[in-house]
């Protein structure tokens, strides 16, 4: 997929969201003997807040993931971050990560979330600063705490060719 976008979240989106979390989230709750054709959609509807939640759309419009960043006391919540699994492996998950973690980190606020136990999904998290806060049988929830406005910068000179980012 070499073109996508991210745009906010309608009421009317929450199906073809259910959709995608169902397709993406098979196979890991299918290794964990969860898988549930109604609820892992009906979890979905349970929960969304599309003032939260950013979709994901393809170059033809298509919906093809999603992802919210709740508010809740000390930290943000990352949840409903689904990509289907047609566009996984090209960029676009680390790129939504970034570009969160990088006004979570503007802002100063901590990000939580949890994951799945065994999910290839933790990797990312990992290396984006996440570390293990607590597991239970079938999540591992982990925490982000800000970066400080001086690591912002550091190896980043913004200029192209010298680990930067150009504009």
């Amino acid at each position: 997929m070499a073109e996508w976008r991210t745009r906010q979240a309608t009421a009317a989106d929450l199906e073809a969201v259910a959709e995608v979390r169902a397709v993406a989230m098979r196979a890991d709750l299918e290794r964990l003997g969860r898988y549930d054709e109604h609820r892992v959609r009906q979890r979905l509807r349970d929960a969304w807040m599309p003032a939260h939640t950013l979709v994901v759309e393809g170059a033809d419009g298509a919906v093809v993931g999603c992802v919210a960043l709740r508010p809740a006391g000390d930290a943000d919540w990352l949840e409903h971050f689904y990509l289907d699994p047609r566009v996984q492996g090209r960029g676009i998950g680390t790129a939504l990560l970034e570009r969160l973690l990088e006004d979570a980190d503007r802002d100063g606020r901590r990000v939580r979330l949890d994951v799945l136990r065994g999910s290839a999904a933790r990797r990312l998290y990992e290396r984006h600063g996440f570390v293990w806060e607590r597991e239970d049988a079938v999540d591992v929830f982990l925490v982000r705490e800000p970066r400080p406005r001086y690591e912002w910068f550091a190896g980043d000179s913004g200029l192209p060719g010298e680990g930067g980012r150009s504009s």
